[in-house]
């Protein structure tokens, strides 16, 4: 079914049927799904399309993720072509494709690192820890250096241990107990800070509780620190501007590798190719997906220093090679799409136009803040956030039915937007991550449908 098709209501019904008789989805729950469906049968810049001929504006561009938009259908010949000319190979050998995006990679970090090449986002951060360690004992053989310092509230993927490293009890708490090779820390949360101070005279209380952490467990215990620079999961919390060049200090200061998740804040999502450099730091460690395609195709990488690097070159009967392998790792056709899309990224220059719109977005958002139950309204570039709160003075946040009633008002309004899934205090949050490519009048739509939805809920 082509966008220019008329609604087929058969067609609609026959694909609902074999779906919930089949398919076992991701998050939501089936009995749901037996009510109330999207069929989604195609998209276009900002929108997508049901098979009932229902478009929706995407202000979550996907899974945070269709950066470039929807439609691009220059990358589907660049796929085709792809694959008449190699479509697959182990990545033990080299590909044409492979090598000029880990070039382009390289250069958008500013020089100084080698790519490993994954399928997601929790593989990408995977293969980190895994080179963490792997790094560490072959550079300090006398030490064990195993443990990574994370974030309660973060994210960092559904693997076990990505979901360990993590910190969101929720998430966690069905597949219990972990290895314990996580040391958690409090998150640079300045709306709810852990520590109940204020910035800046708290003087940067959750830097100091990971120097503590650090302390604690003994530096030489310590591989990497993981942090997402603008953390996601917990409601866009955005830090402070001198917390990750602080957290950086520690690392240098104890000998740990810095390991920056950008899965979601990269390819121009937060107004710069990748959120760090808001910061003016320099990764080890940098767990890259999601815009890296524009969800096109399947493929994230794992980019390190070129000092990291290093420790893995040697003879053959050294065995100092990267102990870790990937079926799909470097495929052709993801990273000639990769590729290409990140030419067009840089054509349209869709990290500057992120910046743009999402300063006119967050302008309009603001404007919202007449509503009693909003607290805050935070980001960077096109990631944001609308903390609801059900009393703006004790910050008591707003019940997850009633978050989810916003949700549900935008989408029966034609606008799909997130909510956080940070748990307890931390779920009553409104995200979006719309495309890069948004429009000011669809901007102006978000903020309409968003003003319309909080002046029907009740909060009470």
């Amino acid at each position: 079914m082509s966008l220019t098709n008329a609604p087929d209501p058969a067609f609609r019904q026959a694909v609902v049927r074999r779906d919930l008789d089949n398919v076992l989805h991701p998050i939501v729950q089936h009995r749901l799904l037996e009510t109330r469906q999207v069929v989604v049968t195609g998209a276009q810049g900002s929108t997508i399309y049901d098979a009932d001929g229902t478009a929706y504006l995407d202000a979550m561009a996907g899974l945070w993720c269709v950066n470039i938009g929807y439609g691009r259908i220059e990358l589907a010949d660049v796929a085709a072509e792809q694959m008449r000319q190699l479509a697959y190979y182990p990545h033990s050998a080299m590909n044409v494709p492979a090598a000029a995006l880990a070039e382009q990679i390289n250069g958008l970090v500013g020089g100084g690192y080698h790519t490993y090449f994954v399928n997601s986002g929790s593989e990408a951060n995977e293969a980190g820890f895994k080179i963490a360690r792997q790094y560490q004992k072959q550079e300090k053989p006398g030490q064990f250096r195993f443990k990574t310092i994370s974030r309660y509230f973060a994210y960092h993927g559904t693997t076990l241990a990505t979901l360990d490293a993590g910190g969101m009890g929720e998430r966690k708490a069905k597949f219990e107990p972990y290895s314990g090779d996580f040391v958690h820390v409090a998150h640079p949360h300045c709306y709810r800070c852990p520590f109940g101070l204020e910035y800046p005279s708290c003087n940067l209380a959750c830097v100091k509780n990971m120097e503590t952490a650090i302390l604690g467990e003994g530096p030489e215990t310590v591989a990497a620190i993981l942090v997402e620079p603008i953390m996601s999961g917990v409601g866009v919390a955005v830090p402070p501007d001198e917390y990750l060049p602080e957290v950086e200090k520690l690392c240098r200061k104890y000998d740990i590798l810095l390991h920056v998740d950008e899965v979601i804040n990269g390819f121009g999502r937060t107004g710069k190719m990748f959120a760090h450099q808001h910061y003016g730091v320099k990764p080890d460690i940098i767990a890259i997906a999601k815009g890296i395609s524009s969800a096109y195709m399947p493929i994230a990488a794992t980019v390190v220093k070129n000092n990291v690097f290093e420790s893995f070159l040697g003879e053959a009967s050294e065995n100092r090679q990267v102990v870790q392998v990937n079926t799909y790792g470097g495929h052709p056709v993801a990273a000639a799409v990769a590729v290409r899309n990140i030419e067009i990224m840089l054509e349209e220059k869709l990290a500057d136009r992120s910046a743009e719109m999402g300063a006119y977005l967050m302008d309009g958002l603001r404007t919202l803040m007449r509503h009693p139950h909003v607290g805050e309204v935070r980001g960077k570039g096109l990631l944001v956030g609308i903390e609801l709160v059900k009393d703006r003075a004790s910050k008591e946040p707003a019940s997850p039915a009633q978050v989810g009633a916003v949700v549900d008002f935008c989408k029966e309004n034609g606008v799909l937007v997130g909510r956080s899934n940070g748990g307890r205090k931390y779920g009553g949050v409104i995200t979006m991550s719309p495309p890069l490519v948004i429009t000011r009048a669809e901007c102006d739509r978000i903020v309409e449908t968003l003003d319309r939805a909080l002046s029907k809920i009740d909060f009470s």
